[in-house]
């Protein structure tokens, strides 16, 4: 009986890939990869999506983190970005090396995919697919039954181990030809039919890229912190983070570190800003923020947390302009034009 190592997201495309060769004959060992970019699932539900798509399909999974190496590969892809910081091609050359690993530890003899010809635009084009078959060293052993007959024949086809004529040539980002084969199969509950990735989202990718060319030995730490609050760059150079909610709130608490310098307002409910690094000089600014960000933007005094140290109260301190705040916020969209800004504008053009 043949063997295949699938990589498994737990997504429809993925799942009909693995029923497609079960109903083939193929032995199937379903390997998956966590990521901490992926936004597809609930954030508490982990690799347990997979779990479930495996248990669907009745094959065992094997679970496998990208480590700090993957980072490294998402701040410079040779590759290059998408739109985003997201690095598609050099991503799955990542993903198959591993699952290439895997394949021939296992004995396995080819490594199949949910992979649909032209669904994903940067890293799904025929010239993308070659690109990441050659380099990830399996050149000829990938089989895609949701678009094979599409392809060239893989090494397994042409062997024999599976039969072309039953694969699939669905091409396109159109989602009607999998989910009427989903229903076919009577597969429900599938999760994330489209798949999702956080270094697509122009929001992250610009506080990412922002992060990336002041502090380029950032670890993944930093790369999760990046998901949190609002963000903002102060003259000085520091980073300021402000939580949104209370859940928020004990994120940036639990993410502070040595040189880190906690703000809260003192005696009222309001956000917590994380300071890094907390230096003296940085305070004031942050301490302005989180009184802008409290409900009603209120002048108040804010409590001091640094680890390991005793708490501190701050003097009170106005809020800071919303549009200073503006200017000194990491985002995608340019900063709001206020209304004073305008006037000074339209003064400045009459001369």
């Amino acid at each position: 009986m043949p063997k295949a190592i699938l990589l498994l997201s737990g997504g429809l495309d993925s799942l009909l890939a693995g029923r497609i060769l079960l109903e083939l004959g193929v032995e199937l060992e379903a390997l998956n990869f966590t990521s901490p970019f992926c936004r597809c699932t609930p954030k508490t539900a982990g690799c347990s999506v997979a779990q479930a798509g495996a248990e669907k399909l009745g094959i065992p999974l094997r679970v496998v983190a990208k480590g700090p190496e993957y980072l490294e590969i998402v701040k410079r892809p040779p590759h290059g970005h998408g739109r985003g910081v997201n690095p598609c091609i050099d991503c799955r050359i990542f993903t198959f090396s591993a699952a290439r690993l895997r394949m021939e530890e296992t004995g396995a003899d080819f490594i199949a995919t949910g992979e649909v010809v032209g669904e994903r635009p940067m890293s799904q084009g025929r010239r993308a697919l070659e690109i990441i078959e050659r380099e990830s060293g399996l050149a000829g052993r990938i089989v895609r039954p949701l678009s094979a007959r599409l392809l060239p024949p893989s090494e397994p086809e042409l062997r024999g181990l599976v039969d072309r004529e039953r694969l699939l040539a669905i091409e396109g980002r159109c989602r009607k030809p999998q989910i009427a084969l989903a229903e076919a199969y009577g597969l429900t509950d599938y999760p994330c039919p489209a798949g999702g990735c956080l270094l697509t989202d122009r929001e992250y990718a610009a506080r990412f890229r922002e992060l990336l060319a002041r502090e380029p030995g950032f670890g993944a730490a930093d790369a999760r912190l990046l998901m949190v609050g609002r963000h903002f760059r102060l003259p000085c150079g520091a980073k300021v983070v402000v939580g949104r909610d209370e859940a928020e709130n004990r994120q940036l608490e639990t993410a502070a570190r040595e040189g880190d310098a906690l703000l809260l307002p003192a005696g009222i409910p309001g956000p917590t800003a994380l300071v890094r690094p907390g230096l003296s000089e940085a305070l004031p600014a942050a301490a302005a923020l989180v009184a802008l960000h409290t409900e009603g933007g209120t002048r108040l005094a804010t409590i001091l947390r640094r680890p390991r140290e005793k708490d501190a109260t701050l003097p009170e301190i106005d809020p800071l302009p919303r549009d200073t705040a503006d200017a000194w916020r990491v985002s995608a969209s340019p900063p709001a034009t206020t209304k004073a800004q305008k006037r000074r504008g339209t003064q400045k053009d009459r001369g």
